[in-house]
């Protein structure tokens, strides 16, 4: 649901119970604040009841579906089904293809909550979106320096708005153009885009492989894969060459783009120093405590660019046990040989309890979800939330990506650290 809701009038078209409709809707638009082109409570639904548990729901569906289209003002409607419709055995593929010549695309995806997590789901809306609705363009159509961006998930990431702006004023920093298909006015003309460009970069660890790839299949456009959004002026020039070197940017324009950036980056650096260096409050080692795309690029930023040490970084996505052996390969790949053991968990009263028998030599820094703030306070330690359950502040556009991310980071690290500490 907040995947569709993250594409610019995209319409989400709910195959599924009344009451795990209101559920879902309620917690989009009461945890994160989050509504959209429309509200999550007036997204059409089939309601489905009794009557359609045992004779099926596809009428139901499709009678739905031409009401929506005939009273929702959308650019793209996605069907997104339940567990009943999926345990009954639905058709609802044939349901989407009896409406193929609506005057609005309609796309489909099996999102029963049996089949996998949010994450996942999000993969499975782009892909079917990809495989559904695009098609392959003409030969020679490939718009040079057209960027897709993918990385940030809609909502799930309570700075997904800030970071992907700032991927894209990076991306035009160099002399690209970027294409991403979520936030505001990003909709179905980004999606049209597709197909269009020279090149797919992946901001992830894990989550949207399969994407790119898939695009690589379909289109031919080859793909970066980036592990971790970057963070602070080590990472991000990092990120500028990488990306400049593949798609050929011309050095004598990179170099003076990253030493104008970094002067400005070290200026505030420096002139903080103290507050850095002589606060005793501050912890030296850190946990986080959060999916696997925050863990590894505030980790990168911490130890790389601050001279943190980690502890074990636990992360909390679920992520698939496929993946789980890449994503902490990157976490031995840290500067100065520094290596950090992760754990992989959705136990939180075991990640809680193996925080407590750690000895950070010090009080600890705990970055993670609001979970982890009265863990922080027990332990006298250093709290800062990044991730959903996200209760106590307000993200509008912010964004810890690039260089002012880096500085925001450490604004909002010792914002904590110095309130406690006064």
């Amino acid at each position: 649901m907040q995947t569709v809701q993250g594409i610019h009038r995209g319409v989400p078209v709910l195959h599924a119970g009344p009451g795990c409709a209101a559920k879902l809707a309620i917690g989009i638009a009461g945890s994160n604040g989050d509504s959209g082109y429309i509200s999550p409570h007036v997204y059409p639904c089939s309601n489905v009841s009794e009557t359609e548990t045992v004779f099926g729901g596809e009428s139901k569906l499709e009678e739905t579906l031409s009401n929506a289209l005939k009273v929702i003002d959308g650019d793209i409607f996605v069907v997104l089904t339940g567990c009943t419709a999926e345990l009954v055995g639905d058709d609802i593929a044939n349901v989407v293809r009896n409406l193929k010549d609506a005057a609005k695309p309609v796309v489909f995806v099996a999102t029963p909550g049996f089949k996998g997590n949010n994450l996942e789901g999000h993969e499975w809306v782009v892909n079917a979106i990809i495989e559904q609705y695009l098609v392959p363009k003409p030969r020679g159509s490939v718009q040079k320096g057209l960027v897709n961006i993918w990385g940030p998930v809609p909502s799930y990431d309570p700075f997904w708005i800030g970071n992907i702006r700032e991927l894209e004023n990076l991306t035009i920093d160099l002399g690209l153009e970027p294409n991403m298909i979520f936030g505001e006015q990003r909709g179905i003309a980004n999606v049209d885009r597709v197909p269009n460009a020279e090149l797919n970069l992946l901001l992830s660890p894990w989550l949207g492989l399969s994407t790119v790839k898939l695009l690589e299949e379909r289109f031919g456009t080859p793909f970066l894969h980036i592990p971790a959004y970057p963070i602070g002026a080590q990472e991000t020039s990092k990120f500028l060459r990488e990306v400049g070197q593949h798609l050929g940017v011309d050095s004598r324009k990179l170099n003076p783009l990253i030493e104008r950036h970094e002067t400005e980056y070290y200026y505030h650096i420096e002139r903080t120093s103290d507050v850095f260096l002589e606060n005793r409050t501050m912890s030296r080692r850190f946990s986080t405590v959060t999916n696997a795309a925050d863990a590894l690029a505030i980790s990168r930023f911490l130890v790389n660019d601050f001279g943190l040490v980690p502890a074990t970084q636990y992360i909390t996505d679920a992520t698939p046990i496929a993946h789980q052996q890449s994503v902490a390969r990157y976490f031995r790949q840290f500067e100065y040989g520094i290596e950090a053991e992760v754990q992989f968990s959705t136990d939180g009263y075991k990640i809680h309890e193996d925080i407590r028998s750690a000895d950070y030599f010090g009080p600890p820094l705990i970055i993670g979800s609001i979970f982890e703030k009265k863990l922080a306070e027990e332990l006298s330690g250093n709290f800062l939330a990044v991730s959903v359950p996200f209760k106590e502040r307000l993200v509008l556009s912010s964004s810890y990506v690039g260089y002012r991310g880096g500085l925001r980071l450490l604004e909002d690290i010792y914002t904590y650290v110095l309130r406690k500490f006064n």
